[in-house]
């Protein structure tokens, strides 16, 4: 599955922070890394803990939202 990543600069905390719109049930924003490269790398890390957390636990996965809608 392919799940929507985003990642905005925030003044505020001085990082990137990532937010994965798809898992509405957790705490957002998920991670967060100084560089855009850190930032997706820990994106990705706490995608693959929710994947496998759901599956272990027999929860169904979320169904992936589309971002654009087609013109």
């Amino acid at each position: 599955m392919k799940y929507t990543i985003a990642l905005q600069w925030s003044e505020a905390d001085g990082c990137f922070v990532v937010f994965l719109p798809d898992f509405e049930d957790v705490m957002q924003p998920v991670t967060h890394g100084d560089s855009y490269e850190d930032a997706l790398k820990n994106a990705r890390e706490v995608l693959e803990m929710l994947i496998e957390s759901s599956r272990s636990e027999g929860k169904p996965l979320p169904p992936v939202k589309p971002t654009f809608q087609p013109v």
